[in-house]
């Protein structure tokens, strides 16, 4: 009875081991599967978060990259504009100062002249500056004697600051010689000019990276011939 009684506590013993042991191996081997989860989960979100710095990294440095590259050209074209505005102030005051009284009395009866020879021209009016008139107007009404018997009128324009325009009475056709309009001509050419100057300079500007291997290499050279 008392070797009946061993071998069953025996049995018991064992098969609470080996259920305790297989209970246990199935504990560890869910948990590892948890973890692998886990961390296949958390490589996962790392990546994605690597990545995602990554794209933003790249985005702000697109944009900062856009940022001065816009500010350069803002720069430029402020530059190129302040400089237009310069020469457009130079190009008006020299083309008053050419067409002064002495060009005046010369130019204005030579281009009625001209402009009579077409048989449709009639009723011509001159238009000058009220400065110039004053200055000129004897002078223009004795050289052009014969056109002013025939029609033409000589007036002043207070829109006129120097120069002169020449037209039909009714405004059907007229040349226009005033001196913002000949300026005007001579700003047409030299603004597109500035700008391809300007373009050309900027263009000649060296990279920062090859000023510093430049740079770079220079120290080095020096510090050779030092040595």
């Amino acid at each position: 009875m008392d070797v009946q009684l061993q071998d069953l506590i025996g049995r018991i013993k064992k098969d609470g081991v080996a259920s305790a042991e297989a209970s246990a191996q199935s504990i560890v081997a869910e948990a590892e599967k948890k973890a692998e989860a886990l961390i296949r989960e958390a490589e996962e979100k790392a990546e994605g978060i690597v990545k995602n710095a990554k794209t933003e990294a790249a985005r702000m440095q697109k944009a900062s990259e856009d940022a001065i590259a816009q500010a350069g050209r803002n720069v430029l074209i402020s530059f190129r504009d302040g400089i237009n505005r310069e020469l457009n102030a130079i190009v008006q005051a020299e083309t008053e100062k050419a067409l002064d009284k002495d060009v005046l009395k010369k130019l204005v009866p030579e281009t009625v002249k001209a402009w009579a020879v077409n048989a449709d021209a009639k009723d011509l009016t001159v238009l000058l500056s009220a400065k110039d008139l004053k200055a000129i107007e004897n002078d223009l009404r004795t050289s052009l004697k014969s056109h002013i018997s025939k029609g033409l009128e000589i007036k002043s324009d207070a829109t006129l600051s120097a120069g002169f325009r020449i037209g039909s009475k009714d405004g059907s056709a007229f040349y226009d010689f005033s001196a913002d309009e000949v300026a005007g001509l001579f700003s047409a050419y030299l603004n597109p000019r500035t700008t391809e100057l300007l373009k050309g300079a900027a263009a000649s500007v060296p990279d920062s990276t090859d000023e510093t291997e430049a740079s770079s290499a220079e120290t080095k050279k020096t510090r050779g011939k030092k040595a």
